[in-house]
């Protein structure tokens, strides 16, 4: 018996696929630089506003660079030895201390309050929660300078609000009380200022977060006996931690650098009592016209905010096993 061989045809059979890569290469010039095109103003501009600044900073930290240089140019290079001058003065360590721990402070504080005034939203129902989100947009839209003002009048020795209510509820020795004379009450001050107007930022992220952990999760909790205090830690928190890690690395970065609230308030007194490095930067280069000194420290002060946030990443990264 013959044994018939068909041969294979390729009727109706779909043409061969396209490979990728190749495809790409069949496009004209300008459709593969379309992209790059596109975002070329955005990259070109952050490079004008941020690395020019930085590194033309670094240009005069290594400069001798004062009023006279100012005007006529030609300054000269003298390498390290304003690092060195800034770093052997003690009170520049002295600013450095008093800045972290004036970041820490502020930090948990609004790391916390904010937290809490997430949860407080995720509880209210529908009109409650639209009106609390209403007021935290609006205290978030204030001005930095009119918010400070306004702190300024309410605490304000004669006319303050604060020490009037005082007064009214029996504080007598708060009469004329002058809290900006006194260093702790200032700081205390700018503190409060500085929680306010970033509490809602970080409140409303963390609570557009929060609606994103499965109810189911919390429902299941809470059938096993689990409070709200257990669930938000055994759930709540764990799926957000990248979320929290975010804003906390946002928050110290917004708090390090502060400078328009201490200045308009205190700038950096009474006796030393508020000056952070942004402030002493500010002030070594406009009083002392050694602007090669505030170079220097704003460069040590963005090494040290790099240095914080490369630790706190890298630990975070190891936590969740990435390193």
């Amino acid at each position: 018996m013959a044994v018939v061989h068909a041969e294979p045809t390729t009727a109706g059979a779909p043409p061969p696929e396209t490979s990728p890569v190749s495809a790409r290469g069949r496009r004209p010039l300008w459709v593969r630089l379309l992209p790059y095109l596109l975002i070329a103003p955005t990259v070109l501009g952050m490079a004008y506003l941020l690395v020019y600044p930085l590194a033309r900073n670094l240009q005069i930290s290594v400069q001798k660079f004062g009023i006279g240089e100012l005007i006529r140019g030609g300054a000269d290079f003298v390498g390290l030895s304003n690092y060195q001058q800034i770093l052997t003065d003690g009170m520049f360590w002295a600013v450095v201390r008093r800045t972290f721990v004036y970041t820490a402070i502020n930090v948990s504080l609004i790391m916390v309050l904010s937290t809490l005034v997430a949860l407080l939203i995720m509880a209210l129902g529908r009109w409650m929660r639209l009106a609390v989100m209403f007021g935290l947009v609006v205290a978030w839209a204030i001005p930095v300078i009119a918010a400070t003002t306004v702190f300024q009048w309410l605490f304000q020795s004669q006319l303050g609000v604060v020490n009037w209510v005082l007064v009214a509820l029996g504080f007598e020795q708060y009469d004329g009380y002058a809290w900006f004379a006194n260093g702790k009450s200032t700081f205390a001050i700018i503190v409060v200022l500085i929680v306010w107007q970033s509490v809602p930022f970080a409140a409303l992220t963390l609570y557009a977060a929060m609606t994103t952990v499965p109810r189911e999760l919390s429902e299941s909790a809470q059938i096993d006996g689990a409070g709200g205090v257990k669930t938000f830690f055994l759930i709540t928190f764990p799926i957000l931690r990248p979320m929290f890690g975010l804003i906390l690395c946002l928050e110290v970065i917004w708090v390090f650098k502060c400078f328009v609230q201490i200045w308009a308030i205190s700038q950096g007194g009474p006796g030393n009592a508020t000056l952070t490095l942004p402030v002493y930067a500010y002030q070594i280069a406009q009083s002392l016209n050694r602007y090669d000194l505030g170079a220097a420290i704003s460069m040590v002060t963005v090494l040290i905010l790099t240095g914080v946030l490369f630790a706190y990443f890298r630990q975070m990264f190891k936590e969740e096993g990435q390193l």
